[in-house]
């Protein structure tokens, strides 16, 4: 397996393991939703590897980043962004996940935040 398709899968289950979080397929690509809301956006191709997501706090520091920008669409106004990875990329997974628990946080109600743990 490639580490793009490994990088893929290991966030893909770890935003599935949030409070009650669920997969739809929109255009091919994985969204990851909390009642019926987006909080991240994932899409696997065989070179390449991209990852949307909300960062209210994280945003400006994200954006830093080459493998960064601002999700286009409108979203990044919204302060979504986008990373994109290559195969011959290094993915910071454990910096990922923790965008993704920002974006959950920014999308999720208060109750199902309050589970996470800080």
């Amino acid at each position: 397996m490639s580490d793009l398709r490994s990088a893929f899968d290991k966030l893909r289950r770890f935003g599935l393991s949030l409070p009650q979080a669920v997969e739809e397929m929109p255009w091919g690509h994985s969204a990851l939703k909390v009642r019926n809301k987006s909080f991240v956006f994932l899409n696997s191709e065989e070179d390449s590897f991209s990852l949307s997501i909300k960062l209210p706090v994280s945003r400006d520091f994200a954006l830093i980043f080459d493998f960064a920008q601002p999700t286009g669409y409108g979203l990044g106004r919204s302060g979504w962004v986008t990373t994109k990875f290559k195969s011959s990329d290094e993915i910071d997974l454990e910096l990922l996940e923790r965008w993704i628990i920002e974006s959950y946080r920014a999308i999720a109600p208060k109750k199902l935040t309050a589970t996470l743990q800080a």
